[in-house]
């Protein structure tokens, strides 16, 4: 685990797309071609904004999102691909973005986006952490066995609140209690892991993720220890639980 510290989540954000945008053209240059996961979320605003800036061959790069509630429309303000398509992909040209639907068929869809996440490798995993620790909706207690790529998942109390306290539903009565999510082993698969975790409100997740003593499935986030090549990048509130 390699930790980033900056003092403002703009900051973060720009270190983390430098990161990022590095270990894309990394990939290119190896082999003509780039796959990336990428967040939703308050917590990736800063850097997309500064990863959209970027001159890269966004037709050489092919993206994958990680999860999507199970129910709700592509129009809804919640969802993950409007989310992507007005904060990302709608303001780069010719990246290819493989979207999840949480409607008709759910378990076509996952058989759908597993074989196309499994045709090769993924250079990159852009992954957030929950106020719960979660990684991608994988709250607690996650699977840390399942081999699947994608599976439904429940949404705990905690996810849900979360999703209201930004802003996303009216009440935690309005958020969908299941979601497609990428699982904890399919993440584990990408040759590099960025975490972006600003704000303070993610403070607690941090801690309780950097001080566990070994991976733990209470505490999601903790099953990155086994990835070698982890770079997790907070800024000063979500760091002022760390010594």
């Amino acid at each position: 685990m390699n930790i980033i510290v900056s003092k403002t989540p703009a900051e973060m954000g720009k270190a983390a797309a430098e990161k990022v945008a590095g270990l894309i053209l990394q990939a290119i240059e190896e082999r003509d071609y780039a796959r990336m996961m990428v967040s939703t979320g308050q917590s990736q605003f800063e850097f997309f904004e500064n990863l959209i800036a970027m001159e890269l061959p966004w037709d050489k790069i092919e993206l994958f999102h990680l999860d999507e509630y199970i129910g709700i429309p592509e129009t809804h303000i919640a969802s993950f691909r409007k989310y992507l398509k007005e904060r990302f992909i709608g303001k780069v040209k010719g990246a290819k973005m493989n979207y999840i639907s949480g409607e008709g068929d759910i378990y076509a869809e996952i058989r759908r986006i597993s074989l196309i996440i499994r045709e090769k490798p993924v250079d990159v995993g852009v992954i957030g952490i929950g106020e719960n620790a979660h990684i991608a909706f994988n709250d607690p207690p996650a699977d840390f066995n399942t081999s699947d790529a994608y599976a439904i998942v429940d949404l705990d109390e905690d996810c849900r609140k979360q999703q209201v306290g930004e802003g996303w539903f009216a009440t935690i009565d309005d958020v969908p209690k299941q979601a497609i999510s990428i699982t904890v082993y399919e993440i584990l698969q990408c040759k590099t892991i960025v975490s972006i975790v600003p704000h303070a409100v993610k403070a607690n997740a941090v801690k309780n993720t950097v001080k566990a003593k070994h991976p733990d499935n209470k505490i999601p986030a903790t099953a990155l220890f086994n990835h070698p090549d982890w770079h997790l990048y907070l800024d000063e509130a979500s760091a002022s639980l760390l010594q």
